[in-house]
């Protein structure tokens, strides 16, 4: 299978790439069929998006194995000095140490250092085990190392481009609250809200604290917004420059402000939706009929 093939497999699931999918096999020594591997040589792969390998999910993984091994194969592929690279299925291999285990059944596999992130992210992600943080790093590190877009990862992964988008914007949290988010403290909707606001982390704790909900949430950060707004001072504007303001908010459906300076000045569209922000850049880029 080659590059093209494996990237239109990813967003099926990682089923499809260890051929459990009624695929043709690859014509390759590295084939589908699993073989039996020594722990020994067994090494954790260095795109691991995981950072935390919780102790009730660990101990359930062990207990399994010993009660049933380990049913489906570890993905790997091999290294320089003839061990094997784990690309998914970490959690097997470690509860496999904890179990006793000598041997694992693996497939090994040919891939890229961009395949075997984008394999260990999908993987994680479409299992539900990463946090908010752990996912959004994923995603950058796919755009900074592989020049990912947004528009790539959300077909790789099989989500849509907002929900790329708006778990990236979570990296610009507070370090904070970010940890807060990575611990399971409290969700990414509670941190969505946190996003640009004043005094983020003391927010955070105050959610912790109270066990706010999400929308308990977008009340106390919206009333910490409106106490910052009353700070600030106003600053006139004359009756032409708010008419012409009015005019293109009800052109384009959102909040426009302009900010005039001498014969120039700032233009300012709000928007609370990448949706939102779609249909502004297709009118922008209209070409005139």
């Amino acid at each position: 299978m080659n590059a093209e093939d494996r990237r239109r497999h990813l967003g099926r699931g990682l089923s499809a790439l260890l051929g459990d999918d009624g695929a043709e096999p690859a014509a390759s020594d590295t084939g589908r069929t699993p073989r039996f591997v020594s722990l020994d040589l067994l090494r954790p792969g260095r795109f691991q998006p995981r950072r935390r390998f919780g102790q009730e999910e660990m101990d359930s993984l062990e207990a399994s194995i010993r009660e049933k091994g380990v049913i489906q194969p570890i993905l790997v592929r091999k290294t320089s000095d003839q061990a094997y690279e784990i690309i998914a299925g970490e959690r097997r291999w470690r509860a496999a140490q904890r179990a006793g285990l000598h041997e694992l059944p693996v497939v090994v596999r040919e891939l890229t250092d961009r395949e075997a992130l984008e394999i260990a992210l999908v993987e994680n992600v479409q299992r539900a085990d990463l946090s908010p943080i752990e996912e959004a790093l994923g995603y950058q590190r796919l755009m900074t190392e592989f020049d990912h877009t947004q528009e790539q990862l959300s077909k790789v992964v099989g989500k849509s481009r907002s929900h790329v988008a708006n778990l990236l914007r979570l990296l610009d949290l507070p370090p904070g609250v970010k940890t807060l988010l990575d611990g399971g403290k409290i969700t990414a909707g509670h941190a969505r809200a946190l996003l640009g606001v004043e005094n983020a982390e003391t927010l955070a704790r105050q959610i912790v604290a109270r066990n706010l909900n999400v929308r308990q949430t977008e009340r106390l950060t919206q009333l910490g917004k409106k106490r910052t707004a009353k700070k600030q001072p106003l600053s006139a504007k004359d009756t032409d420059t708010l008419a012409l303001e009015h005019e293109l908010s009800a052109l384009l459906g959102l909040k426009v402000s302009l900010k005039p300076s001498g014969k120039a000045g700032d233009l300012t569209i709000r928007y609370e939706s990448l949706e939102q922000l779609d249909d502004v850049v297709q009118r922008l880029s209209a070409k005139p009929v």
